[in-house]
């Protein structure tokens, strides 16, 4: 194991106010302010440019007291975490949602910075550096949310005390385990085969967790230069992270092997990157960043190389949030929009729509095709529901019909 350096001066310990600076990155500078990138040719097709398809905000979910920094879907249900720590379930079969303070069901006092569900646990991370597991009980007519387990458990934290080669140094004359996070939880990612579950975060580290019994696996230490906020896994065994420090790094752990190499260093964005999506079939890679673009890579080979197609422009300020969901791609950023992707014939993209309506940045999005509303649709379009998560405290719901392409 290695040594994690000493945190940076501009590294985040509270969440920082999008509308005017994100203090991950090192520059600190407003959102703004931050050009985009030349050097990268846009891929938006000006003749396809089509803001005007059939959308609209079907209802607006309050309940939320602060700023919602995370949201994941289950099969009858919408989960939603905020900045105060409250965890909110909401029915996806009515919009009725008058009666919100019934929907908390926990706080933990700490920042709910993402969300993940597997089968009947619920995985979420926090500002205060732990994961905590939550069973989703079924057998009530409400259900019921019960902590089993918060990482590192009680179990890895003892078996690591005794052995010196356990400890690592977090900063001057401060040493802890290595299965500890030492700063917030930023992003969780599970592996296809659900066995896995990969924590990022603002200590510059990223950790592998095993799902059936929640032991810390390993711990990959200074695998940035800056916080990491953004990691996902593909389905043929890479992870990607993406960090202030501007950079995303493609990770494997080949079959055999106990530890994740690093195979390939994406640099393109010229500020902190936010946010990370995979295409469906995982051959493209987007990702936002505070420099209003979201570069788009396409792979190349087998081995996890990924190359620049191009960029998609747009939006005014950062990229907070990106969401992929069938040959769609929903973004999210300070300028208080979400904007709808979809990739045309040849690498040209467009914009499909712009959905307009929240009062500050969006910060978490997630995306799901209609089955409901499938049904009674035309021949001639698909419908989608978009759910984005808001610094204003609110979740909308947005339905769009995408024409066939």
């Amino acid at each position: 194991m290695g040594f994690i350096p000493p945190p940076l001066a501009s590294q985040p310990h509270e969440e920082p106010d999008f509308s005017n600076h994100f203090h991950s990155d090192s520059s600190s500078s407003s959102l703004s302010s931050q050009s985009s990138l030349p050097s990268v040719p846009s891929l938006n097709s000006i003749l396809k440019e089509n803001p005007n398809i059939p959308h609209h905000c079907i209802t607006t979910l309050k309940g939320h007291p602060s700023s919602v920094f995370s949201l994941v879907l289950s099969e009858k249900y919408l989960y939603s975490g905020s900045s105060n720590g409250d965890l909110c379930m909401w029915s996806r079969s009515t919009s009725n949602h008058e009666d919100s303070a019934e929907n908390v069901v926990f706080s933990c006092k700490s920042a709910v910075k993402c969300l993940v569900i597997l089968g009947d646990k619920l995985f979420s991370a926090h500002q205060d550096h732990k994961i905590r597991v939550w069973k989703i009980d079924d057998s009530t007519p409400y259900k019921k949310h019960k902590c089993i387990a918060i990482l590192p458990t009680l179990y890895d934290r003892v078996t690591r005390l005794f052995l010196a080669k356990n400890y690592v140094e977090i900063r001057r004359h401060k040493k802890c385990t290595w299965v500890h996070h030492v700063d917030t939880v930023s992003a969780l990612a599970l592996s296809k085969d659900g066995c896995f579950i990969y924590s990022a975060s603002w200590d510059r580290t990223f950790k592998v967790w095993r799902t059936s019994d929640f032991k810390c696996l390993e711990s990959v230490w200074n695998a940035h230069d800056d916080a990491i906020n953004a990691i996902i896994s593909s389905n043929d065994g890479f992870v990607y992270t993406g960090s202030a420090d501007r950079k995303i790094k493609v990770w494997r752990n080949k079959e055999g092997n106990k530890k994740h190499i690093l195979v390939y260093v994406l640099e393109k964005h010229k500020s902190a990157v936010n946010a990370l999506a995979l295409s469906s079939d995982g051959s493209v890679l987007y990702s936002g960043a505070c420099d209003r673009s979201i570069i788009v890579w396409e792979k190349t080979s087998n081995d996890g190389n990924m190359v620049v197609a191009g960029a998609l422009r747009g939006h005014t300020k950062a990229i907070l949030c990106l969401a992929a969901v069938l040959d769609l791609v929903c973004s999210g950023s300070a300028d208080k929009t979400v904007r709808i992707w979809r990739k045309e014939i040849g690498k040209m993209y467009s914009c499909l729509a712009v959905l307009e309506g929240h009062k500050r940045p969006v910060k978490c999005l997630t995306a799901t095709a209609d089955s409901c509303s499938a049904d009674n649709s035309s021949a001639i379009s698909i419908p989608y529901l978009v759910y984005s998560g808001s610094l204003d405290c609110d979740v909308k719901v947005w339905q769009i019909w995408v024409p066939f392409s």
